[in-house]
């Protein structure tokens, strides 16, 4: 009797142990995807914290404030895009790439997501990023898109309309292949704004 006593505590305590076990990999694997060294970091959000408007990092300290705004179209050009992640990332203003490391990943740390609202609207608001220096590299924000049940891709990457590196030949060769990736930035109080509307591709593109 005292044996099987003794076993059957045994088994209670060996089931215990395993099922804390358990919540202890459910919780790491809910903090910390089993992919996340490897994933895109497109995916890298906070799901709570995700909306249709995002303030990049060091926003409030930068003197050449910028805020990007407008609509996510589908492919068709005239219907709102609703629930589109969009993600940025840029240099800082000094043209370097501001790293960071988090859980073992290494990171751009200017950056941001948005979710597009029913309208399809998005605004970043962020900053001028800088040439890297001693180039004649033209200033750009990279951009990149995930629909619903769709791959993940990049967009072309922002310009800026007064950037002096922008020479006529490349916006000849955009304008060529149709690519609509330049920003004007007039000031309007004390940032920029661009007006900026994207048409996502379409399914065969």
């Amino acid at each position: 009797m005292k044996n099987l006593i003794r076993l059957l505590v045994c088994m209670l305590v060996s089931l215990a142990f395993h099922t804390l076990n358990a919540q202890d990999s459910a919780n790491v694997l809910e903090e910390v995807p089993f992919d996340y060294l490897t994933r895109n970091p497109i995916y890298d959000y906070d799901a709570e914290m995700l909306s249709n408007t995002d303030t990049i990092p060091d926003f409030e300290s930068q003197e050449s404030k910028l805020k990007i705004t407008g609509t996510v179209y589908q492919s068709d050009g005239v219907t709102p895009a609703k629930d589109v992640i969009l993600y940025i990332w840029h240099q800082d203003a000094n043209g370097y790439y501001d790293m960071k490391t988090d859980n073992h990943k290494r990171y751009v740390n200017h950056r941001g997501w948005i979710k597009t609202d029913a309208d399809g609207q998005y605004t970043f608001y962020t900053f001028f990023p800088g040439s890297y220096p001693h180039s004649k590299e033209k200033r750009h924000i990279h951009v990149e898109v995930k629909e619903a049940g769709k791959v993940d891709y990049a967009l072309n990457g922002f310009l800026f309309e007064d950037d002096p590196f922008l020479s006529k030949i490349c916006r000849k060769r955009l304008a060529k292949k149709g690519i609509n990736n330049i920003l004007s930035t007039p000031k309007k109080g004390d940032l920029h704004v661009a007006n900026h509307d994207i048409i996502l591709k379409a399914d065969n593109q």
